[in-house]
C-alpha cells in the first residue's frame, strides 16, 4: 500500500507498506504542531492548561487587615472609642470587621470577645482577658502575607481548578492564558444508519452519535458539531469542504473532521475521492492492525486533519484511539500517552504483519482479553478496563503485553 506520510511539520516522503500501530500512533502524534494559546476569562479556564505563569502584581493581601471582629487600638488600654476609619492616636479605638482595613497608628485588633465599652464610650479588657490580646501586631494580617508583588502563583502548564481560578481572582486578574483545545466536527455517513429504535433488516442503529462527542472531549477535544449524511459523492465534498473561508469566525472553524464509514475501496466509499477534490493529501491510508486497519488520516489545504474511521463501531473506536488520541494529544499541546508493559493472563495467537488490539479486563494484576470483540461488537469494549496491542508474533500467558487505557477508565 502506498501511504503519504509527514513525520514532521513541512516534510513528507512516501511509505510503500501500510505502517504499524506503532508507527501510526507516532505519525499521527507528529504531523501536527501544538495549537496557540488564548487570553479567556476566568470562567472559561477552569479544565483548562495555564501556558503563562499568573503572577500577584501586588501583595497579597495589598493591605493589612483585620482576622477578628472587635477594634482596632492603640497601645495597652483603656482607650477612647473614635469614628471608624480614622487614624488612631495612642489610647484610641475604633469598631472593626473581620477583612475591614486596619487604621493608620493602630497597634493591634482587640477581638470582640475580649473587650467591653462603657456608658462613657471606655473600651477595657474583659476581666477574663489575657495581657496578650493586646500586644503588637495581634489578629492583624499583614500587607503580603500571602504574597508579595511578582510572586508566581499559579504555574504554567497547571490544569486549572476552580481554587486556582479562585486564587487568580483575588490577585485582582480578569484573564488568563491557557492552551487552546482543538475543535472537532464529526461527519457520521451511511445511508443505512437509523436513530432511533430497533433497526429493520438491512439497517443498523447509529452507534457513535450519542457517545462520540464525549469520547472526544475525554481526549482533549471540543466538539463542534455532528453532521449526517448519506453515501453520495456530493455529500461527502459538501461535508468535509466545510464553510467557505470567511463565511464563519475563525474561533468556529474546527481543527479536526472525523468521518465513520466510507473509508473502504468500493464504489460507495468516496472518503480519498474527496480529499483529494479538496486538495487534501493522504497522510496515512491503511494501518497493519486488527480492527480498524481501514483508518485514514489526511490534510486539507487550510491546515485541517481529517480523521476517516471506518463503519464497524468497535473498529472505529480502536482507530480513533490510534489516531485521534495521539492527534488531539498534539494538537493540545500534550504528551503521547505511551502503552505500559502487563502481564497477559492468557495464550494469544500470532496475526502475521497484523496488530491485534483487543479490549481487556484486569483480574488481580493480570490482563485477559474480553469476549465479543469482533469489528462490529461492542459488547466487550462496554466492560473492558483498557486495551491491549498484541504484537503479530502473539503473546504467550506469562508474558508482557503492551496495555493503554481507554479515555473513560
Amino acid at each position: 500500500m502506498l501511504t503519504q506520510e509527514r513525520v514532521a511539520p513541512g516534510t513528507t516522503h512516501v511509505r510503500r507498506h501500510a505502517p504499524t500501530w506503532a508507527e501510526a500512533r507516532q505519525l499521527s502524534y507528529t504531523c501536527a504542531t501544538p495549537l496557540p494559546s488564548v487570553a479567556v476569562t476566568l470562567r472559561e479556564a477552569i479544565g483548562g492548561t495555564l501556558t503563562s505563569p499568573v503572577t500577584a502584581p501586588r501583595n497579597l493581601p495589598h493591605y493589612a487587615s483585620s482576622a477578628m471582629d472587635g477594634w482596632a487600638i492603640n497601645g495597652g488600654g483603656p482607650w477612647k472609642l473614635t469614628t471608624p476609619g480614622g487614624p488612631l492616636a495612642a489610647g484610641q479605638a475604633s469598631a472593626i470587621a473581620t477583612g475591614g482595613l486596619v487604621p493608620a497608628g493602630a497597634t493591634s485588633i482587640l477581638r470582640k470577645e475580649s473587650g467591653r465599652v462603657s456608658d462613657a464610650g471606655h473600651l477595657t479588657l474583659r476581666p477574663d482577658s489575657t495581657p496578650d490580646e493586646t500586644l503588637p501586631g495581634r489578629h492583624i494580617r499583614p500587607a503580603g502575607e500571602e504574597a508579595t508583588t511578582g510572586d508566581v502563583l499559579i504555574h504554567a502548564g497547571t490544569l486549572l481548578n476552580p481554587a486556582h481560578i479562585a486564587l487568580a481572582a483575588v490577585a485582582g486578574h480578569d484573564h488568563v492564558r491557557i492552551q487552546r483545545k482543538p475543535r472537532v466536527a464529526v461527519v457520521l455517513t451511511g445511508s443505512e444508519v437509523v436513530t432511533s429504535g430497533e433497526p429493520a433488516p438491512g439497517q443498523v442503529r447509529d452507534a457513535f452519535g450519542p457517545q462520540l462527542d464525549t469520547v472526544i472531549s475525554q481526549l482533549g477535544g471540543e466538539p463542534r458539531g455532528q453532521q449526517r449524511i448519506g453515501d453520495s459523492y456530493d455529500e461527502w465534498m459538501a461535508a468535509l469542504s466545510g464553510a467557505p473561508e470567511g463565511s464563519v469566525p475563525d474561533a468556529e472553524r474546527p481543527d479536526v473532521t472525523i468521518t465513520t464509514g466510507g473509508t473502504g475501496k468500493s464504489g460507495t466509499d468516496h472518503f480519498r475521492d474527496a480529499v483529494a477534490a479538496l486538495g487534501g493529501r493522504l497522510l496515512l491510508d491503511g494501518i497493519a492492525m486488527r480492527p480498524g486497519h481501514p483508518a485514514v488520516l489526511a490534510e486539507l489545504p487550510d491546515g485541517r486533519f481529517i480523521i476517516g474511521l471506518p463503519g464497524n463501531p468497535l473498529a472505529a473506536m480502536m482507530a480513533l484511539m490510534t489516531l485521534g488520541e495521539p492527534l488531539l494529544a498534539a494538537l493540545g499541546n500534550r504528551p503521547l500517552t505511551e502503552a505500559s508493559p502487563m502481564t497477559s493472563g492468557a495464550d494469544i495467537e500470532p496475526d502475521p504483519r497484523r496488530t491485534r488490539l483487543i479490549p481487556c479486563t484486569v483480574v488481580h494484576d493480570l490482563v485477559f482479553p474480553a469476549s465479543h470483540t469482533g469489528p462490529g461488537m461492542m459488547r466487550g469494549l462496554a466492560w473492558a478496563h483498557g486495551y491491549m496491542a498484541v504484537p503479530p508474533e502473539g503473546v504467550a500467558a506469562g508474558a508482557p503485553v503492551p496495555v493503554l487505557p481507554l479515555p473513560w477508565t
